[in-house]
């Protein structure tokens, strides 16, 4: 057994079976390592935006880590804006970044460098391996800091030298994640708060936007008038009919603002006080009214779910029914003759989206209204962008699809934020993944269109259209899903977009509809 054996075998002893990669010489042990176990999965991705961006998705369906193969600091640095909606999502990852020989990192060969400081900020946790008898060791470190609290980013740095190298024969065990009960102060301190008459607004996030806990939620926030709302950004919620209804706070700093008007308390469970993307002039930073009071009910290592249905029976809750989404608040498809734009297809894909679907968001601009939309759709978990790095959307439907094989999933993708990463359709095709995706082609990046208007800054010339359209060329989405082996339409009118969804929700493997609004 060398190093590249005991990292592979301390994953798979504790349940981490898929690794998404994109290797290089420096981590050629570590592949040899993995084709001796058949047990793992490996899922090539052409770019490692793609990498970590699948491993993302995989890890928030999966409710486990995958693991990531990374080509030193360089090949590391390109996964690094995924890595950094991971960790807003609060993703279990473990990144695995090969790096030179430790004798020959004096040599400054071209691809060194400080892969280290590289990481640290997209990263919970961050560990070199010393040597090959220190693998099995940092893995379980790496494992554990993964699954502590609500989740994070683990990366560990393995010299080539480490993982070819004998190891010893030992597989350490990590100890197993703690999860906490809600504090007795607390608990009582937020019931006391919710007796008081005051307007509440109960905002819940991370794993308490999951059904059973949802469930409890609901029942709190009927039975004493709060009002139960979700961050803007989530990892995941589970949605759709026999659900609980919930209302999310919205991206847009006035709209925000204005939900939350009047709100005398906020209590956070899973949550953190909701702020803007960013500064704009004259508009405030913070979205509680000034004079709100914040408490918060759980700390990062709190079971969510108990501590809401511990906040359900402090209250007195827990025979109040929760507000379910009904079927009659299901949309019907729009007709065939309805105008062709971002609306007619969120209001298609709301009507259409079978049981059990993964709707996997990351339409920007064009799919605002998508989370009020697709509340009364069949039952689907609702996955998001979640740090602002663009690039998301098709890794994490290519990870989600394959942590659920069984479900289809719906990808809604701005053109834009999709060219970033279209690498992921190769690989989509290569494992045969059952997408569909839908890409928003409005040929711009209307969403700074609008920015360049909310910071003041005026109307776009000629200059600034030059940095914010896409049309001078157009980018063909079908002939790219097609060289990357997806099947691939393109549609412009609602009739040929209802039809195309069709088909593509029966079809086997992905599925690429381009929609020119």
């Amino acid at each position: 057994m060398n190093g590249a054996d005991s990292l592979c075998d301390t994953l798979l002893a504790h349940d981490v079976d898929v690794c998404f990669a994109n290797p290089g010489t420096s981590e050629m042990h570590f592949v040899a390592a993995l084709d001796k176990k058949p047990r793992m999965r490996c899922v090539l991705g052409v770019f490692e935006g793609v990498v970590t961006g699948a491993a993302d998705g995989y890890a928030r369906m999966a409710d486990k880590p995958a693991a990531t193969l990374l080509h030193l600091g360089p090949g590391m640095a390109n996964g690094l804006a995924n890595m950094h909606n991971a960790r807003r999502a609060k993703t279990p990852m473990i990144n695995v970044v090969g790096d030179h020989a430790v004798y020959h990192l004096p040599h400054d060969a071209p691809l060194t460098s400080d892969i280290e400081s590289l990481a640290r900020p997209m990263s919970n946790f961050v560990r070199r391996i010393r040597n090959a008898a220190d693998v099995s060791r940092a893995t379980v470190e790496a494992i554990e800091a993964a699954q502590q609290g609500e989740g994070g980013v683990s990366t560990l740095i393995l010299p080539a030298d480490s993982a070819w190298s004998p190891a010893p024969g030992i597989v350490h065990k990590a100890a197993e994640p703690v999860r906490t009960p809600v504090s007795e102060s607390a608990l009582k301190r937020v019931t006391e708060a919710l007796r008081n008459g005051k307007r509440t607004v109960l905002l819940v996030g991370g794993k308490g936007l999951r059904g059973a806990a949802l469930e409890h939620a609901s029942r709190v926030a009927r039975h004493t008038g709060a009002r139960l709302l979700a961050p803007g950004s989530n990892a995941r919620i589970e949605r759709g009919q026999g659900r609980v209804k919930i209302e999310r706070i919205p991206f847009n700093v006035d709209l925000a603002v204005q939900m939350l008007a009047g709100t005398e308390q906020l209590i956070l469970v899973g949550a953190e006080a909701p702020v803007a993307f960013f500064a704009y002039p004259g508009k405030p930073g913070a979205f509680a009214p000034e004079g709100c009071e914040i408490l918060s009910l759980t700390r990062p290592s709190d079971d969510l779910h108990k501590a809401l249905e511990a906040l359900a029976e402090a209250v007195g809750a827990k025979a109040a029914t929760p507000v379910f989404a009904q079927a009659s608040d299901r949309l019907e498809p729009p007709s065939a003759s309805t105008a062709f734009n971002a609306d007619s297809i969120m209001r298609g894909i709301a009507a259409l989206l079978p049981e059990n679907a993964i709707l996997c968001d990351e339409s920007v601009s064009s799919g605002r209204m998508t989370f009020d939309l697709m509340a009364g759709s069949e039952r689907h978990d609702y996955l998001q962008i979640t740090g602002g790095a663009i690039g998301s959307g098709i890794p994490m439907a290519t990870g989600a699809a394959v942590a659920c094989p069984d479900s289809k999933v719906v990808l809604m993708q701005a053109d834009g934020s999709g060219m970033f990463t279209m690498q992921a359709l190769w690989t989509q095709a290569r494992e045969q993944l059952n997408v569909v995706n839908i890409i928003f082609a409005n040929r711009s990046y209307a969403i700074l269109h609008n920015e360049l208007k909310q910071v003041g800054a005026g109307e776009a010339g000629h200059n600034a259209r030059r940095m914010l359209d896409l049309d001078e060329p157009a980018f063909n989405w079908v002939h790219m899903a097609k060289a990357c082996g997806v099947e691939a339409l393109s549609v412009n009118n609602t009739a040929s977009f209802l039809d195309a969804l069709r088909a593509a929700l029966q079809h086997k493997g992905p599925f690429l509809i381009e929609a020119v609004i």
